[in-house]
């Protein structure tokens, strides 16, 4: 990566535009746009240099990982790993989500509900030590001093943070890092050209019948806790109402092992053992091993656990949504279909989100 940043000075101009102008969203039409806050205003100077920091392996206490290694693009920014594995080799006990539409979310992580702070967030991964993510704490000083001597930093930082004295400072480059999580956006699937863009040949007709299966309360029932645009439950947006997050136990585990209590962790209560959040299902058919902890391979045996009510059916937590149900195997097959029909295949190579490195 370091012989390459000859290129990344090749950043277009348009990409380093001062950060007083309007951010355009670049949203599908009739989408919202998600919420900023006032003291971390949007700018394509600040989203560029999000994404050099972003796929930069600086940001690593080995000069190897990236935040983009746990979040790659072409997986719809997960890992394919059941347990994400931090820079010095240790097992994060949880599985990495995906970023798609993070910036919508009312509660970031798999179970934080007072954690709802992109900048905030993206302190964890960079000086957490339970687990090592990135394993920067204590040598954050090193750290920014290398991107200050470095040209494409230079101009990148200046052009982000006009007018400030000191602009390599940590509050910065998480500032840049959540500007650019905000701009992945996924509205461009198959199931977005049916649904909100009115081309009916879009869709498989298994996948049509697959979404009859999805929205059916007497059938599969997935959109209870797989709800909304997103798939994914509540969600915020600019201008729009203030939301709690839900978290939900879907019976995984009769007993919940340490440290993955989910909830309960950060509340105490232990009628919260084993709640957590729901994650998107857009580009779901990339993004396996699925649940926290990436116990489950596939999409079949995902829903061979949901047709079981869970497969600890009996766990006392268990949400009450969850009821078995019964699919032929032409029924799962067209469940799977319409999952499927929820790819956004050009996110997976949108220039805006790659890697400037390279």
């Amino acid at each position: 990566m370091r012989r390459s940043w000859q290129r990344a000075l090749l950043v277009p101009l348009a990409a380093i535009a001062t950060a007083a102008e309007p951010f355009d969203w670049r949203l599908s039409p009739g989408f919202p746009r998600p919420p900023v806050p006032d003291h971390a205003p949007m700018s394509a100077a600040k989203v560029e240099l999000g994404r050099h920091l972003f796929h930069d392996t600086r940001l690593s206490v080995n000069g190897k990982q990236s935040c983009a290694s746990c979040h790659r693009q072409e997986l719809a920014f997960t890992d394919g790993r059941a347990r994400a594995e931090g820079a010095t080799g240790e097992l994060h006990p949880r599985s990495s989500m995906s970023l798609v539409n993070v910036a919508y979310a009312p509660a970031l992580t798999w179970a934080d509900p007072k954690l709802d702070s992109l900048e905030r967030q993206a302190l964890i991964p960079l000086l957490g030590i339970e687990p090592v993510e990135l394993g920067l704490r204590g040598v954050e000083e090193r750290v920014l001093q290398d991107l200050q001597r470095h040209p494409v930093y230079q101009r990148l930082f200046a052009a982000a943070f006009p007018g400030v004295d000191k602009p390599f400072c940590l509050e910065n480059v998480t500032k840049a890092l959540a500007a650019f999580q905000r701009t992945i956006i996924s509205t461009r699937s198959l199931y977005d050209r049916y649904r909100y863009g009115g081309d009916e040949s879009a869709l498989s007709p298994a996948a049509k019948r697959g979404e009859l299966l999805f929205f059916s309360g007497e059938k599969a029932g997935c959109f209870q806790c797989h709800g909304g645009w997103n798939f994914s439950g509540p969600l915020r947006f600019e201008g729009g109402p203030a939301v709690e997050p839900e978290f939900h136990n879907t019976g995984l585990y009769e007993r919940y092992p340490a440290p993955n209590t989910g909830l309960e962790r950060h509340t105490g209560d232990a009628r919260d053992a084993g709640k957590f959040r729901a994650p998107t299902l857009r580009n779901i058919a990339l993004t396996a091993p699925y649940m926290h902890d990436g116990s489950v391979a596939t999409l079949e045996e995902a829903i061979e656990h949901y047709s079981k009510g869970g497969r600890a059916a009996a766990n006392r937590n268990k949400s009450p949504i969850l009821r078995p149900f019964r699919l032929t195997a032409e029924e799962k097959a067209d469940l799977i279909e319409f999952l499927r029909s929820l790819t956004d295949e050009e996110l997976l190579k949108d220039p805006r989100w790659s890697s400037p490195w390279r």
